[in-house]
């Protein structure tokens, strides 16, 4: 539990509100929390969304719409509305059984999973049904997340070690089980310029938060940035956006820029990429097995993730799940509307909103508009090389790109052009 004689920032001696008064008042400190969620969201959004089969933009649109719809439909001052690591083995398993990653049928059917999750979740605040959260064995939670967490850890192993089908950029799937038996194999094939960003990923996320304490003000800089900066030159010294290949140990491996996501290229390019759900999949039976378990699953985390910053909270404010949850069905019925991924309250940038000084819940809203005009307006940043890396779990992920034109964008009924570019993301998560 948070002390708030142990915060960075002094505490007041009043409680703050997320009102008028308070967003002038707390206006430097909601600021700057804002800023440095943003650099940590930024990597994490789009490590999550190529992690989950979805675009990469696909997160950037949630994490943009639940931290501005959140912060004036709940009343949680400092918990973080985006997506989250914990949904990755659901949003993952509803797109293989669409089609799979790649498809924009399977994506538009996904999204249409989550506007029919959304309104379920509204329907569960209308009816003040929040408080059952407190019923549900935490026990079960946390061995639904160690299962999630074994499954990414186990998926993301050939895309760490560079094993792709250089055609399509992606992966071999499977079963858990089946994977983890190909793990040798994934090890023997394993391309070597990319197993080193992945191990020099894993290394900072690993070792920064011990080693940036010493640095001064440079412990303010989160690790998936270090990440950034640092995968940033190797990745450009590896030439990933160019296709070519390399000797090692009399072996010839492949590199290019299958190793890249797709981003937009131009100003507001990224609303060329909003993408609207295919209704007409929740047709099918099997739709309504991932229809409850984004609902189930994405509300009890929700509520948990939320409880559990209230514990955290160095004015022990409480938050009105119910509302909350109002929040988070209203946000993700917005965001699965344009191809977003679905969200929760996320308990790991809740935390570092907290470890950063923050007051209110303004803060949850800057860091949605750092994200917006990063995307939106400065698209030359995401396109400065970086070679992408997620470690989901902890693990880095130096993956497949998303194919160029792989996603269909459709508005008013017509399918129009994207024009995107190879960009370099190094993203590091951690599971939520």
């Amino acid at each position: 539990m948070s002390d708030p004689q142990n915060l960075k920032f002094p505490v007041p001696d009043e409680t703050p509100r997320g009102n008028l008064d308070g967003f002038t008042k707390y206006f430097k400190l909601d600021f700057i929390s804002g800023f440095l969620l943003f650099l940590i969201a930024l990597p994490l959004c789009l490590g999550i969304s190529v992690a989950c089969g979805y675009p990469p933009i696909a997160g950037i649109f949630t994490a943009i719409i639940g931290s501005i719809l959140a912060t004036f439909l709940s009343n949680s001052e400092l918990t973080i509305k985006g997506p989250a690591a914990g949904l990755i083995g659901i949003a993952i398993g509803c797109i293989d059984d669409f089609g799979g990653p790649g498809n924009s049928d399977a994506y538009q059917a996904a999204l249409a999973v989550g506007v029919a999750a959304a309104v379920l979740q509204i329907l569960f605040a209308l009816f003040r049904a929040g408080i059952l959260g407190e019923f549900f064995p935490i026990s079960a939670v946390h061995g639904m997340l160690a299962a999630i967490g074994v499954t990414i850890v186990v998926k993301q192993i050939p895309l760490a070690l560079g094993v792709i089908n250089v055609e399509t950029g992606r992966a071999t799937r499977g079963k858990v089980l089946d994977m983890v038996g190909e793990i040798p194999h994934y090890f023997a094939e394993a391309n070597p310029a990319i197993v080193a960003i992945g191990v020099v990923s894993l290394l900072i996320m690993f070792f920064w938060p011990k080693i940036g304490k010493k640095l001064g003000p440079l412990k303010l800089i989160p690790a998936p940035m270090v990440v950034l900066l640092v995968s940033v030159p190797m990745g450009m010294g590896f030439d990933l956006l160019h296709k070519h290949s390399y000797p090692l140990m009399n072996h010839q491996y492949q590199l290019g820029e299958q190793f890249l996501v797709d981003m937009p290229g131009r100003v507001f390019g990224m609303f060329n990429y909003v993408t609207f759900p295919s209704f007409s999949a929740l047709s099918e039976f099997k739709a309504w097995k991932w229809v409850m378990m984004f609902f189930i699953i994405g509300s009890l985390e929700s509520l948990l993730s939320a409880k559990a910053i209230d514990l955290l909270d160095p004015w022990k404010r409480k938050t009105n799940m119910d509302r909350d949850m109002l929040a988070v069905g209203v946000g993700n019925l917005v965001a699965a509307g344009v191809g977003g991924l679905p969200m929760i309250s996320e308990i790991v940038r809740s935390k570092a909103n907290i470890d950063n000084g923050a007051r209110t819940r303004f803060a949850d809203m800057w860091h949605g508009i750092f994200l917006l005009l990063c995307v939106a307006l400065i698209p030359t940043i995401l396109a400065s090389r970086s070679q992408r890396s997620h470690p989901c779990s902890c693990i880095p992920v130096s993956g497949s790109r998303t194919p160029r034109n792989s996603f269909t964008s459709t508005t008013s009924g017509k399918n129009s052009s994207r024009s995107s570019s190879r960009h370099w993301l190094s993203c590091s998560s951690r599971t939520c």
